[in-house]
């Protein structure tokens, strides 16, 4: 595998995007929306300053502030963004906020960094302690939440108040609890507390089916929150769930692909493909959880097999001579009630766009590379 094509792919993502129109955000294009705070810019924000970190390239710094400046106004608020939707979506882009101050001392990224912390203290939460994963869905977790919003969490405890990341486990814990199916060693993207939606079973409040991107969204989420904590008892009762869902994971790789399919658990099924996102969250999962010593150091190649595979299947020239990533789930949920197309099936899964270098799989991509670079 030539790596300098990946170097050569990400310069292309930055050298075409302006603030204001990013290339990789392929919903927003589609949908017209104007330009506002998101998870997917954030996706990619958080890997270019993973390739900051790997190369020393202060190009990268720079146009991630740069980017982050157009979004940040002086007194803290943010452009686009609406705390009273409870979304936790719009936590995520603020994880860059924490790295950003320190290395540009702006004050108003630290204003930003309070600004979102206000959401997370009052955001509503089921009867256990996790949070609605947005305003609209009331009594609902989804594993998407937990990358979200929980990253940013412990950073938050780690770094400006007084350690305490009790809260911050006990959301990861219910969702490993109630949410994961230990046969199958995987977990449903959707928990409805209340049971009361239309897509959750009567009984357990579950959605239908394994989503790759939603078992992968909770996957990173826990070694990324593992490698911001310092305290050793919230890292050893996380690391032992992150250890038991990266061992299930790994019997659903496909040994023709490396990849993992978008529905995780029916490869073989019509309709059902290998995707990019996913597959390239848990390859990063791996690759890092094996560096910091929290599983089994031969999941290094383990990750690695499964980014070589995207590289195979989906990073290729396009006639025009430009790279481009493709094979990444455009967007799926689950309802709400308005939506029935969204019912957590896998004729849902399957049905959604597959489009080329959207931030929700050039994130995870690139993050993933930066921790290949580690091992060449």
């Amino acid at each position: 595998m030539d790596y300098s094509l990946i170097d050569r792919y990400i310069d292309r993502l930055i050298e075409e995007t302006r603030p204001e129109a990013p290339i990789w955000n392929i919903e927003n294009i589609r949908q017209g929306k104007k330009p506002g705070w998101n998870y997917i810019d954030g996706c990619m924000m958080t890997s270019l300053y993973s390739i900051y970190l790997s190369t020393g390239n202060k190009k990268y710094l720079d146009f991630i502030d740069n980017f982050v400046d157009y979004y940040v106004f002086e007194d803290g608020s943010i452009r686009g963004y609406e705390q009273e939707t409870y979304n936790l979506d719009n936590i995520n882009e603020g994880r860059i906020l924490f790295d950003l101050y320190k290395e540009t001392g702006k004050e108003k990224y630290n204003r930003a960094i309070e600004l979102l912390f206000g959401q997370l203290k009052s955001q509503p939460r089921i009867a256990i302690g996790n949070f609605w994963h947005k305003k609209i869905y009331p009594d609902q977790v989804w594993l998407d939440g937990l990358y979200m919003a929980q990253v940013f969490s412990t950073r938050y405890a780690g770094e400006r108040a007084d350690g305490d990341y009790s809260d911050v486990v006990t959301q990861f814990t219910n969702v490993y609890e109630h949410m994961y199916d230990r046969q199958k060693r995987l977990y449903y993207h959707g928990w409805d507390y209340s049971r009361s939606a239309f897509w959750a079973d009567k009984q357990t409040g579950l959605s239908k089916s394994f989503w790759l991107r939603a078992d992968g969204w909770y996957t990173v989420g826990l070694i990324d929150a593992i490698s911001y904590m310092t305290d050793e008892r919230a890292k050893q009762k996380l690391s032992e769930i992150f250890r038991t869902t990266v061992e299930g994971l790994e019997q659903y790789i496909d040994p023709a692909g490396n990849m993992f399919y978008q529905v995780i658990d029916q490869g073989g099924r019509e309709g059902n493909y290998l995707e990019t996102s996913g597959s390239a969250m848990i390859a990063y999962a791996m690759m890092k959880g094996a560096r910091l010593g929290v599983i089994d150091k031969r999941f290094a190649a383990v990750g690695k097999r499964v980014f070589d595979g995207i590289c195979a299947k989906y990073l290729g020239e396009s006639e025009d001579g430009k790279l481009n990533l493709g094979g990444i789930c455009l967007v799926a949920g689950l309802g709400p009630e308005n939506n029935r197309r969204r019912d957590g099936t896998f004729e849902y899964y399957v049905s959604e766009p597959v489009v080329e270098n959207d931030a929700k799989g050039t994130g995870p991509f690139v993050m993933a590379y930066t921790e290949v670079k580690h091992l060449i």
